[in-house]
């Protein structure tokens, strides 16, 4: 199936923002080089892989284009260059920011694919979601962390739903692929930013004992 520009453009936008998330776990752990480029690598590319095989898509994405091998390569090899000053100016947030920015864009990415590959709006939905939030779980599990979409009850996996629901309400009312994907980019990256920054928790699950 061949990418437009603007789906690979958003591509490579999740690939940028969730490796620069994997950099910087990595480099708090203190890995060494290979440890760091392997952090960057399952988060820039995990949930996409695991879409990809779920959707029997073949060659998975970034054997397809290899340049976003070559694009986190680059990152990994430059992050001691630019990131601690990066860390030093922003602190936590650029992380929040990264993570955030990379959960929208791939939700829009993984959600078009699907619906591009005749999946019903239920399918790209969850589709999208994966694409998200796996990458983001493998790379706390390599840095030995609770993934964070489970354990600290701020919503994460729904914002990722809630801008694949906006992106495919929008391109159903017959709205540009431009503005769908901006507007469903916008609602699953700030209402994460807004979690994160307001507190916003999810219910705990407290299930009654028989």
């Amino acid at each position: 199936m061949q990418l437009s520009s603007l789906l690979i453009a958003i591509e490579v936008g999740g690939v940028v923002a969730f490796a620069t998330s994997g950099l910087i776990e990595a480099m708090r752990k203190r890995m060494d080089a290979v440890g760091v480029f392997s952090v960057a690598f399952v988060s820039a590319f995990g949930g996409g892989t695991v879409r990809d095989l779920l959707l029997d898509r073949r060659p998975l994405f970034w054997i397809e284009h290899e340049a976003y091998l070559w694009l986190v390569l680059a990152m990994a090899l430059t992050a001691p260059a630019w990131l601690p000053m990066a860390l030093r100016e922003t602190g936590a947030r650029l992380m929040h920011v990264a993570d955030a920015l990379g959960l929208g864009l791939f939700a829009i990415a993984g959600t078009s694919i699907a619906q591009a590959s005749g999946m019903s709006p239920l399918v790209s939905a969850l589709m999208g979601a994966t694409t998200a939030i796996v990458g983001g779980v493998a790379r706390d599990v390599l840095c030995n962390e609770v993934p964070q979409v489970y354990h600290d009850h701020r919503p994460y996996a729904v914002c990722a739903l809630a801008g694949s629901a906006a992106y495919l309400g929008l391109a159903a009312a017959g709205a540009g692929a431009q503005w769908a994907s901006a507007a469903g980019v916008a609602v699953a990256t700030g209402s994460r930013l807004a979690a994160v920054a307001l507190g916003w928790r999810l219910p705990r699950w407290h299930p009654r004992r028989p």
